[in-house]
């Protein structure tokens, strides 16, 4: 609800929203329609289950440990959830487990991609799920208004293509999708008529 506000959407007209929230540890997905949500899913899915996957991958391909700092700067700078063009790569530093020594590697978005691609179908599964089971008088709204994505995950490269390709729906990135929440709930605090509207008891 924090992100439907934040994200600026109507919470409070009869018309229904779609918000996607992608943090660190969880994705959430609600339908939000009259200050109420009408359906809402969690899935323990997020931007540090693809760190964990980057650092398995670079372990098993390369031999190379990595910390979780190079594995968040790796999937910032490329990764992606559709292919794309140019294909991109980056130098990465780590510890050789071999030697122990320190080296360099150059690791692609193609293989970042496939590394990560099992935490992307699971947050586009649960989009999915939700629009099945969105009430059928609140789905023509969604078609009409999209998907609204939030969260630092929403950063990722091409997922707004793949969820667009997926559902064949509108789908927007909100501008500052990191602070989307926190302005959210912000604004509920400022407004007590809002806040008193969205509470629940």
């Amino acid at each position: 609800m924090a992100a439907a506000i934040g994200a600026d959407l109507p919470i409070q007209e009869p018309t229904s929203n779609m918000v996607v929230d992608i943090g660190g540890g969880t994705t959430e997905v609600a339908v939000i329609s009259l200050s109420g949500i009408v359906y809402s899913k969690s899935v323990r899915v997020g931007g540090d289950k693809m760190d964990e996957s980057i650092k398995t991958h670079v372990k098993r391909k390369y031999n190379m440990l990595i910390g979780d700092s190079t594995a968040e700067e790796i999937k910032v700078k490329i990764a992606s959830a559709y292919p794309m063009d140019p294909e991109q790569e980056v130098e990465v530093k780590g510890r050789d487990l071999v030697t122990g020594i320190p080296q360099n590697i150059i690791i692609t978005s193609e293989e970042v991609r496939k590394a990560i691609s099992e935490q992307v179908e699971s947050i586009v599964q649960a989009v999915r799920i939700a629009l099945e089971q969105t009430p059928p008088e609140l789905a023509g709204d969604i078609v009409d208004r999209g998907i609204v994505l939030t969260g630092g995950g929403a950063l990722l490269k091409g997922l707004d293509q793949l969820l667009r390709e997926e559902t064949s729906l509108p789908i927007t990135v909100i501008d500052d999708p990191l602070s989307t929440v926190v302005i959210g709930t912000g604004k509920a605090l400022d407004n007590i008529h809002i806040l008193k509207e969205v509470c629940i008891d």
